[in-house]
């Protein structure tokens, strides 16, 4: 299957027309000039980006697992470090920062690569991160149904960095965990060790 970031959304193809016109106004409403060259083709861009950055809402993240396989590992696997951008639903500005995956398989595991496409496919939309980071977990359980699963984001806000009480560089931790990392710490305290590394 391919990626997320190969698919557009297609509302925003649909409704090109109709975005690019509310774009141009709303750079009325705060004052600009839309007839400046630097503005002129600005709606037909952030339409253009729109379709890109909001392209997870023509994938089922179900169906981004793709192909299971069966294996009899079972020991913990972790991907690390995915990188992230999302849109804050609340400001519509943009969130970004590292997912780390972990789980232990109970006789199926997912192509490595595929877990980057459930990190695309969750946060390629109108977004917090409290729920990023809940539905990677429950997708993960629901679909490979591992003895336990464990996702970590790292998330850095705008709306809080550049508005608002203005923190640059302040990060959001957040965590979800599942099955038998709730009640084994060593494994919980080993996942967390290896994704510091």
């Amino acid at each position: 299957m391919a990626g997320v970031k190969d698919y557009l959304n297609t509302q925003v193809g649909k409704n090109r027309e109709q975005i690019e016109h509310h774009i141009r106004e709303i750079l009325k409403l705060v004052g600009e000039d839309v007839e400046r060259e630097g503005l002129l083709d600005t709606p037909a861009r952030v339409t253009r980006m729109y379709e890109e950055i909001f392209a997870g809402y023509e994938v089922d993240p179900r169906d981004v697992l793709g192909v299971t396989f069966e294996e009899n590992h079972e020991e913990l696997v972790i991907v690390k470090d995915i990188v992230y951008y999302s849109q804050c639903e609340h400001h519509m500005a943009p969130f970004f920062g590292k997912v780390h995956i972990g789980y232990i398989p109970s006789g199926r595991i997912a192509g490595l690569s595929k877990l980057a496409r459930l990190v695309e496919a969750v946060t390629r939309r109108l977004q917090v991160q409290e729920r990023i980071t809940s539905q990677i977990a429950d997708l993960m359980d629901e679909v490979l149904k591992p003895q336990g699963v464990m996702v970590v984001v790292e998330g850095e806000h705008l709306c809080m960095c550049s508005r608002g009480v203005k923190k640059p560089g302040s990060k959001t931790v957040t965590s979800a965990v599942r099955g038998t990392f709730r009640t084994d710490s060593a494994s919980r305290s080993e996942f967390l060790s290896l994704i510091k590394g």
